[in-house]
């Protein structure tokens, strides 16, 4: 089977999904990223460990990283030779296919409710698994009659797959590979759900009883972030997706807790090259057109 060379732009440009086969014999090292689509991840063989939002996993072959797109995360690999899948999927694209019965961003957005990312199916669910993304893989690199079709049929079986193993899923099975700080957990949970309130050291620290200087430090530890610019980062991931739903800027610069207009422009603008006007006309026209 085929592979293809690793890839370090984070962002599409297909408009629904892309995929990847990758196998690495050199030393990568991959920052801490988000990205605007959603990631399925499926791990081959290597040794690798993945930090997602504070949460560190040991990988063992056949496990499956659901990343959604508002999650910082990076991959540790140690030397050898590092193998993976990963489909990157336009949120958009699976919105089209969820039914009044079936949701299929349930795998995704739930696994940060339920504060975990890691599938490890059993053995049976793992080769119907790898068998839809070999079937995947061929028709997405053919060029026979049908495979457009083909490929947006597995991977919308991959979803209904993921999504199954996902409600069925034993976390305590899998406690062992996963790594992460309680209290720094709980702490990342409630900015990420009030992003639109006072998030300062001051207010974190006296809400969860733990010294400044011990935040401070822990924080930076398990997710590879200073508090500020964690904070900071996660309401620039909120805003660009309120503005691409079409909120007005000023909603959005108090919505996601910026109390400077100014400053909020120049944050956005300088992480994402380009005003929030403009990114919110981009999407405006595209809507229009």
């Amino acid at each position: 089977m085929s592979t293809q060379q690793f890839t370090a732009r984070q962002y599409m440009v297909s408009p629904d999904f892309e995929f990847f086969h990758y196998k690495d014999d050199n030393n990568l090292e991959v920052e801490y990223h988000y990205h605007d689509f959603y990631e399925i991840y499926f791990f081959i063989s290597g040794r690798v460990a993945y930090i997602v939002e504070g949460k560190f996993y040991s990988l063992k072959p056949g496990d499956i990283l659901l990343i959604n797109n508002k999650e910082l995360h990076k991959p540790i690999i140690d030397e050898g030779t590092y193998e993976r899948f990963v489909i990157w999927i336009n949120p958009d694209f699976i919105r089209s296919a969820c039914t009044s019965e079936t949701d299929l961003f349930k795998c995704f957005e739930s696994t940060s409710k339920k504060r975990y990312n890691l599938l490890r199916p059993d053995a049976k669910t793992l080769n119907i698994i790898k068998a839809t993304i070999n079937k995947l893989n061929v028709a997405y690199t053919g060029k026979g009659y049908g495979s457009d079709v083909l490929t947006r049929l597995y991977v919308l079986e991959l979803l209904i797959l993921l999504n199954r193993v996902y409600l069925e899923s034993d976390v305590a099975a899998m406690k062992g590979d996963i790594v992460y700080n309680s209290r720094i957990d709980e702490i990342i949970c409630y900015v990420n759900a009030n992003l639109d309130k006072d998030l300062s050291l001051d207010a974190l620290s006296a809400r969860y009883y733990i010294s400044k200087y011990h935040l401070l430090r822990e924080f930076k530890r398990h997710t590879g972030y200073t508090l500020y610019g964690y904070i900071r980062q996660k309401r620039l991931i909120a805003a660009k997706a309120l503005l691409k739903d079409g909120m007005s800027i000023t909603d959005v610069c108090q919505a996601c807790g910026f109390n400077d207009y100014s400053n909020f422009i120049r944050a956005f603008s300088k992480t994402f090259n380009i005003s929030p006007k403009k990114y919110s006309q981009q999407y405006s026209n595209e809507i229009k057109a």
